[in-house]
């Protein structure tokens, strides 16, 4: 699960849900993506040392993290962090950073304080269903329906696998509603809440990567279903008990003695107030709570592939399939393995999971041949989800003080200045994210917060969304036809091209559970924004216009100027204007309020979503035909020419929103989202 307080398209990754400002590529507060994608390393300096990892001592890590730690957390306003590095089959350094209690000031505990480290989670999902792929007990390719009690529609004749489901490729759109709940009367049985609303196909299984939590949680099921257990007990059982997890769990409501050890949440250690435990309802896919220590043999186990200390959890065999079976993306980036990410720097080999709830942040990276994996969580989402920067920015500099590249890296040859020019006029423009909402009003959030490509005069192109620590948007070279290079970091950005025509994109680190597809002309921002926003003005406009009108009329002692027809006409289009202006109006207000408010999206609040969605159904058409017949009569009638020229505008007005109810699903009589 991840959250994260980026633009819309990073917001997803957390639990799995955004939302984003009016404006372009403007930063927004989104629930928590019970994922998100783990970081990648940035080129060492020039004057990097290659070789191993000699410097990789317990004093100097420490010594490091000692100077890192306190310093970053101070500047991005968190409360408290754990970090645990593993090499060669131990705990290198183990410790905790600030507090897990801010009001009582109670250190974090590294060996104690559990974590939520969101959808990490999945790892010990995608692991489970590993142990019962190697006892024959469930097939990767057959169709999930004969492991479970529901059936998942096929797609263009194809069902979903749980390949697909460990790839993220099932084709299935976003699920939002109930994800994160903050009171225990909440929680829902697995099998209730996936059996509720099961989400729209929206791409061919294995062809288009996007991150599912819901598909997740269907993996978990099978393993309930298969092995007879309840999925938590599973997980004791077959992986916290032989990797001495003591202090791990994946049960809602958690055990009260592990409750009393798991840190707080909180927005910021300036605010200062301690948040509720969140609740997942799809708890496979991140209701983990667990100590950096448990972590640590968790990652022990894989990067000795399913061994710990002479217990396992996986054949060998079984592990490097799993680590080493890559779902494609998009061109040469990071594949999705079976349930990692592929995130290779410095020419070492690396696979990840990164994870976010709403007020936690994590992430866990395995390099696999060098026998290291580092672990680190924050408590808080920091100074404008700031935390980021302590996640992404430890890795990132860890890789490149005890990672360096084995071998020189060479210069790439890039491509001529024609070319790189030509390449970037393709690719630029506006982009839909491949995981997003598709056939219900969340859709409106998604179209609010697409991705936008810029040629720049220099042959580079720039992707504002994919922004540098700084805020600055980062700038990339083409190295290659259709592939480009962050120009300060080692991440590549590549498209997919079909009949001379940009038709996809995707970059590091994000390429391996989600792409970035074409937009339609009428979703691209000056079309989308001018018929939504636009429209919204001329109806206030025209609902201003009535109250101002008649005080006028009153200072001045005028009378109503129109009569008969025409000043029917013209009150009944007021009233019209009044009606859809505060049922669209309320229906964005909704979705603003759901992004800031979780509680906006339980169960509880369907009521609400229907009246408003029935509602906008309702007024939307007759708004749309009233306006018709205003712009008729306006047209054939007497009145002056701004009259009818401001009746073809409310009409225009209107159509268009009655054509974005349609098209955005905001029309419609459910509150599955």
């Amino acid at each position: 699960m991840r959250l994260i307080q980026r633009p819309l398209f990073t917001a997803l990754l957390a639990l799995g849900v955004a939302f984003t400002a009016a404006a372009q590529q403007a930063p927004v507060n989104v629930p928590p993506t019970m994922q998100a994608p783990a970081t990648s390393a940035a080129p060492p300096p020039s004057d990097a040392m290659p070789g191993p990892t000699d410097r990789m001592t317990q004093a100097d890590v420490e010594a490091w993290l000692d100077g890192f730690m306190p310093y970053a957390l101070e500047q991005t306003d968190v409360v408290g962090s754990v970090v645990v590095v593993v090499k060669d089959g131990k705990i290198l350094l183990n410790k905790g950073y600030g507090f897990a209690d801010l009001a009582k000031r109670t250190p974090v505990d590294a060996d104690k304080t559990l974590f939520r480290p969101g959808s990490i989670s999945k790892l010990f999902t995608w692991t489970a269903v590993m142990q019962l792929v190697e006892q024959g007990k469930v097939d990767l390719d057959a169709d999930v329906n004969q492991y479970i009690d529901f059936k998942i529609p096929p797609y263009e004749g194809k069902p979903v696998t749980l390949r697909n489901i460990m790839t993220h490729t099932t084709g299935m759109e976003e699920v939002i509603r109930g994800l994160i709940a903050n009171n225990e009367s909440e929680i829902l049985p697995l099998d209730a809440t996936l059996k509720h609303w099961i989400p729209e196909r929206i791409y061919a299984p294995g062809t288009t990567p996007a991150y599912s939590n819901y598909a997740t949680a269907i993996a978990g099921y099978i393993v309930q279903r298969v092995s007879g257990e309840q999925f938590d007990q599973y997980i004791e059982r077959h992986i916290f008990t032989p990797l001495d997890m003591k202090h791990s769990t994946f049960r809602q409501p958690v055990q009260k003695d592990l409750l009393a050890m798991t840190s707080k949440g909180y927005v910021s250690a300036s605010d200062g107030k301690e948040k509720p435990y969140e609740y997942i309802n799809l708890a496979p896919a991140g209701s983990l709570a667990s100590t950096s220590t448990d972590m640590a043999n968790f990652m022990i186990a894989h990067l000795q592939d399913g061994e710990f200390n002479g217990q396992r959890i996986l054949r060998a065999d079984t592990a490097r399939e799993m680590h080493g079976t890559g779902q494609t993306s998009v061109g040469p980036l990071n594949k999705m393995m079976l349930g990692f990410y592929e995130t290779t720097a410095n020419g070492h080999r690396a696979i990840a999971h990164g994870g976010d709830t709403q007020w936690f942040h994590s992430d866990l990276q395995l390099f696999l041949d060098d026998n290291v994996g580092i672990y680190v969580s924050t408590n808080s989402s920091g100074k404008e989800g700031s935390a980021r920067l302590i996640r992404d920015g430890l890795v990132t500099a860890f890789v490149n003080r005890y990672l360096p590249p084995k071998n020189p890296l060479a210069q790439a040859a890039g491509v001529d200045a024609a070319t790189a020019k030509q390449h970037a006029a393709l690719i630029a423009g506006t982009y839909n994210s491949s995981r997003r909402a598709d056939s219900n009003f969340m859709n409106l959030v998604y179209m609010l917060g697409q991705t936008k490509v810029t040629a720049n005069e220099d042959g580079t192109i720039s992707v504002p969304m994919f922004a540098a620590y700084s805020g600055a948007p980062k700038k990339w070279r083409e190295v290659s036809p259709f592939v480009w290079q962050d120009t300060n970091s080692g991440d590549r950005l590549a498209a997919d091209v079909v009949d001379g025509k940009v038709t996809r994109f995707s970059a590091e680190p994000y390429a391996s559970i989600m792409v970035f597809q074409r937009a339609a002309f009428w979703q691209t921002p000056p079309v989308f924004l001018t018929m939504l926003f636009g429209s919204l003005v001329a109806l206030l406009l025209t609902v201003l216009a009535w109250p101002v009108s008649a005080m006028v009329r009153r200072h001045y002692g005028m009378r109503y100027a129109l009569a008969g027809q025409d000043a029917r006409a013209h009150r009944i289009i007021r009233i019209a204007s009044l009606v859809v202006l505060l049922a669209m109006g309320g229906m964005l207000g909704l979705v603003v309020a759901m992004l800031s408010n979780f509680d906006l999206m339980t169960p509880a609040q369907d009521g609400t979503v229907v009246a408003l969605r029935s509602l906008v159904s309702i007024v939307l058409p007759i708004g749309a035909i009233v306006s018709l017949w205003n712009a008729w009569k306006v047209l054939t009638s007497q009145r002056r020419k701004w009259a009818k020229l401001w009746a073809i505008v409310l009409a225009a007005a209107f159509c268009s929103l009655l054509f974005l109810g349609f098209a955005c699903h905001v029309i419609g009589f459910s509150a599955d989202y």
